[in-house]
């Protein structure tokens, strides 16, 4: 009787053990299941300001790390993936220091800008087709004023066009379709404008470095820019807005349609100079083949 016993209970693990097989128990392979995604460890660092965060999201959904949902809307957040096939972790960071937290993480998708600055290299970069010019701004009203046009004049030149190509060689792309030789407004009166200071806030690399080519057009009619170098993406705009600053050099439009509707600032773009391709990067990988194999 005992040994008959002992042998319905062999037989009525085994049946339980197929069942559990059979539903994705312990012993089912992984990955069989529709819920059995691959659960990685990659951490991947993004900027945390809406339209970058939303450019570093597009990126990774092309090179078909995730899927985003289709809501039509520009300034997709983590919030918006619909598919993570591989388990991937998103850390959002404030984009300057995305360079400085790079070690800590597995990848980062940081702007150009920055990564020149850091002395970064990708090996990923969004497609010719994406552009975010970045773009000189004023307060709105002032678009007209002499020394303003004088800027934008010494800014859209041909000097300024050949040092961002010949310096940064496509890391930085020129969006000045038609540069002024000598960099002068015919309509401009240079010598009204002699001995007076123009101030502009820009960003450390690309935008004060170029801004040096213009200041020296500026300055053979005797007319100073002060370039005053910030490190935020609030105080430039805040400044021009207050009137302290006459102009700007660090953001793209989308960015600053979204700082003038949740701020209530009246900034206005009047030239598009260069974009900065978003790229991917890595302190310990060349490839994403760390997160795909």
């Amino acid at each position: 009787m005992k040994k008959l016993v002992s042998l319905l209970l062999v037989a009525v693990m085994a049946v339980s053990m197929l069942a559990l097989t059979a539903c994705g128990g312990s012993d089912a392979p992984k990955g069989s299941g529709n819920n059995d995604a691959p659960k990685g460890n990659i951490t991947i660092g993004i900027p945390n300001d809406p339209t970058n965060e939303a450019r570093a999201l597009e990126l990774l959904q092309v090179q078909g790390i995730i899927t985003l949902k289709d809501t039509g809307d520009i300034e997709a957040t983590v919030m918006d993936i619909a598919e993570n096939p591989y388990g991937v972790k998103f850390n959002e960071i404030e984009a300057a220091q995305l360079p400085n937290v790079l070690q800590d993480l597995d990848y980062a998708i940081i702007n150009s800008n920055y990564a020149i600055d850091a002395g970064l290299t990708p090996f990923v970069t969004e497609g010719t087709d994406v552009s975010y010019p970045n773009i000189i701004v004023v307060k709105e009203g002032n678009e007209e004023a002499p020394k303003i046009k004088a800027l934008v004049a010494a800014i859209n030149s041909a000097s300024v066009a050949d040092y961002i190509n010949s310096e940064y060689k496509g890391a930085i792309v020129c969006d000045l379709t038609a540069p002024i030789n000598d960099g002068l407004d015919a309509s401009v009166n240079y010598d009204e404008l002699k001995g007076e200071k123009i101030t502009i806030a820009a960003s450390p690399t690309p935008h004060a470095t170029i801004l040096e080519k213009a200041k020296e057009i500026l300055a053979a009619k005797d007319i100073t820019l002060d370039i005053q170098i910030f490190n935020d993406y609030v105080v430039p705009n805040n400044v021009v807005e207050s009137g302290e600053v006459d102009a700007n050099y660090f953001q793209h439009v989308p960015y600053l349609n979204d700082f003038n509707a949740e701020n209530g600032t009246h900034l206005v773009p009047v030239l598009e100079v260069h974009h900065e391709p978003m790229g991917i990067y890595s302190n310990k990988y060349d490839s994403l083949d760390a997160i795909t194999k």
